[in-house]
């Protein structure tokens, strides 16, 4: 059987076609930009065109389950959260021209119309849309992911390894659980292969406030930095002036609303199994060894 996965040469995308190769299914991915020279052979490729539906629908045809991460960040351009809701009912609609048995969505935990920032409220949407669209579905809705080559635990280390001087926002007592990719991997082929339409959360097994978050990561790569307590403004102003150093974006000011909102927990149990404080503990040589660019991996499609 053939499944599709938007983005398999990834951070997340990558790890759900490897969980897929693995069980012994055929994958196809729809991509943006040419075949990295470390791609997976088996993995076969057909353009993410947005603006051809017709030819996307074909792409399609013969899959079994299509499993979606297509999503940004942050705004940029004319690139906003408005136009991926666009041309992830695009990709659905084409879904369902082709026949795609299940369309897994992956979302981000407490999505809501209501919820404080645009990303979560577009996630919310998206996921309306679907329910809407008659396909067999499943969302998958992860908390913050991490894992080898994710951008920004990995930055965060890179940061905590580096620099003198590391600003927590506000009090550090909100929380997070974090979720190791290769959780959400599983979690979300697991969901593909039901039948009914499925909403579950992929949440890691700590909760964890900021503060041990960050205290966790510094042990994890030796670092001297100081930690301290900063206003929002003072470490939004401060990741920015990080990001025109590395010609990125480290952290923005709805990630910092989203981080001390604790909107970063699930209220189910928790199905991921991967710890953080261990993984980081075995991970220490690679972990924020190398900066990984949100721009250069997502933006600088050239």
């Amino acid at each position: 059987m053939a499944d599709a996965v938007t983005g398999a040469f990834s951070f997340t995308g990558r790890a759900i076609a490897a969980q897929l190769l693995a069980e012994g299914r055929e994958v196809m991915t729809l991509v943006r930009r040419p075949r990295p020279p470390d791609a997976d052979p088996r993995i076969r490729t057909a353009p993410l065109a947005f603006d051809d539906p017709v030819a996307l629908a074909a792409s399609l045809r013969g899959i079994d389950t299509l499993y979606s991460t297509y999503w940004i960040r942050f705004e940029r351009g004319e690139l906003t959260f408005d136009e991926v809701v666009r041309r992830s009912e695009i990709l659905i609609g084409a879904a369902g021209h082709a026949g795609v048995r299940r369309y897994v969505h992956v979302s981000v935990v407490n999505a809501s119309p209501s919820a404080p920032t645009r990303y979560f409220v577009a996630k919310a949407r998206l996921e309306d849309i679907l329910r809407g669209s008659g396909l067999s579905h499943a969302i998958v809705r992860p908390t913050l992911t991490y894992g080898s080559g994710d951008i920004l635990v990995n930055n965060l280390s890179w940061v905590l390894r580096r620099m003198p001087a590391f600003a927590i926002p506000g009090n550090g007592e909100y929380r997070l659980q974090p979720v190791h990719v290769e959780d959400v991997a599983r979690i979300a082929v697991e969901a593909g292969r039901r039948s009914g339409d499925v909403e579950v959360d992929a949440a890691g097994p700590d909760i964890l406030t900021f503060n041990r978050f960050v205290r966790l990561l510094a042990a994890a790569v030796d670092s001297s930095a100081w930690l301290f307590h900063a206003p929002r403004l003072v470490s939004h102003l401060g990741a920015r002036a990080l990001g025109l150093l590395v010609r990125d974006v480290m952290l923005t000011g709805d990630e910092i609303t989203e981080l001390t909102a604790s909107l970063l927990v699930s209220g189910q149990p928790p199905l991921g199994r991967i710890g953080l404080p261990a993984w980081a503990a075995a991970h220490h040589d690679e972990l924020g060894r190398t900066y990984h660019s949100e721009l250069d991996r997502h933006f600088r499609l050239g």
